[in-house]
């Protein structure tokens, strides 16, 4: 089975945009995400990324010259503050990029008032052809699966989808059982990273942890092989895995290309061990 597997920016993130596409390239991906707007507005380069700049018409150069195709743009924080209508030129240069999804969070404790908000993102991106997913982050006030599925079964959108990343998934205490129970219409992709058993004991440490200091999937605690095998196995796979003591020594293209190669051998045992059951039992695996 090909499985779509796209370069997350925040995994790559002390690179420009057009750097990017040609990291992603070099690494042999054909995908990847980009960031054109700032999540930590304080932390991250707020890179001229929107419109029709010179940086923009650089990325899609390298984009045409390299083959490669943008899966997903972030990231909107949707709080109490946020007006929909100021996203336009995000969507409609995602759209010029050739992204298929935007990514968001909710950082709002009214969960009605988010629910409305994600109903305007959502018919903001429809026109470009975006699907809008809310991403649960243990950080924001949309933490849990359970919250993020209430918002989209309010918000009623056929463009809408839930994004589930391993490291959020398990700091917010969630179950493989939650992620069974997520409507298959709402599942557009997903990322990946592994990280450490242990959770931080506090904000400060699940926000570094999430920030700099995650792991190569297969290499620490978390149970991607049962996640992976709660969702489609269709679905395309977002690499963040931001490492930020492995980057003093290790330049982004090679820790891109160790990410691969060790996502690939992640999801070629996970393929064995279900032919190998399904040859055990004569059915389909």
């Amino acid at each position: 089975m090909t499985r779509t597997l796209s370069l997350a920016p925040l995994t790559v993130l002390e690179l420009a945009p057009p750097d990017m596409v040609s990291c992603a390239a070099q690494a042999g991906y054909s995908h990847l995400g980009l960031r054109l707007l700032p999540v930590l507005p304080k932390m991250d380069v707020n890179h001229p990324i929107i419109g029709d700049t010179p940086m923009v018409r650089e990325v899609l150069g390298r984009l045409g010259d390299t083959g490669l195709k943008v899966l997903d743009i972030e990231f909107i924080r949707l709080t109490p503050e946020s007006r929909v209508a100021d996203y336009a030129p995000m969507l409609e240069t995602g759209a010029r990029l050739g992204a298929q999804h935007v990514l968001a969070g909710g950082d709002d404790p009214h969960e009605q008032r988010l629910a409305e908000r994600f109903a305007e993102l959502c018919d903001a991106a429809a026109p470009f052809g975006l699907t809008a997913n809310l991403e649960p982050i243990p950080l924001f006030e949309l933490r849990t699966l359970a919250q993020a599925m209430r918002v989209l079964a309010a918000a009623d959108r056929p463009n809408s989808g839930i994004l589930i990343d391993p490291i959020h998934f398990d700091r917010s205490g969630e179950r493989l059982a939650d992620a069974v129970r997520i409507p298959r219409k709402w599942l557009h992709y997903m990322q990946l990273c592994d990280a450490s058993a242990e959770r931080p004991a506090d904000a400060a440490g699940l926000q570094f942890q999430a920030r700099f200091d995650r792991m190569i999937p297969g290499e620490g605690g978390l149970d991607l092989p049962g996640l992976l095998r709660a969702l489609p196995r269709e679905i395309p796979i977002a690499l963040e895995v931001p490492m930020a003591a492995l980057a003093r020594t290790v330049g982004a293209a090679e820790r891109a290309r160790r990410l691969l190669a060790a996502t690939l051998a992640l999801l070629r045992r996970l393929e064995d061990e279900g032919g190998a059951a399904a040859a055990k039992f004569g059915g389909e695996p």
